[in-house]
């Protein structure tokens, strides 16, 4: 048996951020890396200098907005973009790939804006259709599955720095958290990080306002979520805090789930 360790992280533009995301990837060289809010077409994804630290790039990007990337040391197959439905142009949102036998979704949710928005409503929707997607093109039952991003969701109250504050505010409120729930009930997901730690908190996301990081006024929205026989294999789930601080941060952490496989 080996390990694979699986990571996501929302790096808030790709260029922007890699002079942290380089020397992370030579530090901590996770077989699988998964990065949202890349901001940038594939044709100026700084491809070359990730490759020479040993990454085969998946990607599917879009110029400021969005974006989403595989990169892997254990191969990528199978790559699938897109919502793969008939609902018209897709936002960059969400790639898969097949990586060292393990099925691989890289997801990057709408933030709604505020509750009630227009782009609120097309939040949940997407959620929704992302629950068509994974029944299109992944075998959760059967296979190691992994779907990961970041959310902008938190579960319920353990992932919020002060839930009452946070009550029923975008990020944190019910019809959010019941769609995201819809996902895991209809595809048999498993939340990975508190499958291993039931306490409150592994926050992941502390917003650039306020000293939010310096407080660890954070919430957790950025999720591992998987299948049944990819929790059998699980071995441990972290956030990286170290990667959140110092100078130019992306203001979310990356989380790296470890498997046997």
């Amino acid at each position: 048996m080996s390990e694979l360790r699986v990571a996501t992280w929302n790096v808030n533009s790709v260029r922007a951020r890699l002079p942290r995301l380089l020397p992370w990837l030579a530090e901590v060289r996770p077989e699988v890396v998964c990065l949202q809010e890349t901001k940038v077409i594939d044709e100026l994804f700084p491809r070359e200098p990730i490759e020479e630290l040993g990454y085969e790039c998946a990607l599917h990007g879009r110029k400021t907005y969005n974006g989403v990337a595989i990169l892997s040391r254990v191969g990528i197959e199978d790559v699938q973009r897109g919502m793969q439905d008939d609902e018209g142009e897709d936002e960059r949102r969400i790639i898969s790939a097949d990586c060292g036998g393990v099925q691989v979704v890289c997801c990057y949710v709408i933030n709604g804006q505020e509750v009630g928005a227009p782009r609120y409503h097309d939040k949940l929707r997407w959620l929704h259709r992302l629950t068509g997607r994974l029944e299109r093109t992944v075998d959760t039952r059967d296979e190691k599955v992994l779907v990961v991003g970041d959310f902008n969701v938190t579960f319920d109250d353990r992932d919020v720095w002060d839930p009452e504050r946070w009550r029923d505010r975008i990020l944190c409120s019910q019809p959010e958290r019941e769609a995201l729930g819809e996902v895991l009930e209809s595809l048999a997901l498993h939340d990975a990080y508190r499958e291993l730690h039931p306490e409150p908190g592994g926050f992941t996301w502390w917003d650039f306002r306020s000293f939010a990081w310096k407080k660890d006024r954070g919430l957790r929205i950025d999720h591992i979520l998987a299948s049944q026989p990819a929790l059998e294999a699980l071995r441990e789930v972290v956030v990286d805090r170290a990667a959140r601080d110092g100078e130019k941060p992306s203001d979310h952490a990356p989380v790296i789930a470890t498997l046997e496989v």
